[in-house]
């Protein structure tokens, strides 16, 4: 199972810091957890993804068992 870390305004979307997901791609992932969650849905269409602390932008790469995925939100500030 792969662990998902929300941050930011994803953390507030998904109601919770973290979860586990088996997924065998990213894209399949995503469509997991944002599964009947609208607001999640939403904010994972604009996020970036590091998997394993490296940033992954192919939505259809295969993730390890043990991946960790980071799901890391648009920032404002400054």
């Amino acid at each position: 199972m792969q662990l998902v870390r929300y941050f930011a305004g994803a953390r507030a979307a998904a109601g919770r810091p973290e979860e586990k997901v088996e997924a065998t791609t990213l894209a399949q992932l995503i469509a997991i957890v944002g599964h009947d969650r609208d607001e999640l849905t939403r904010v994972l269409s604009v996020s970036s993804f590091l998997v394993d602390g490296l940033v992954c932008h192919d939505r259809d790469a295969t993730l390890a068992g043990d991946a960790t995925v980071d799901v890391l939100p648009p920032f404002a500030g400054g």
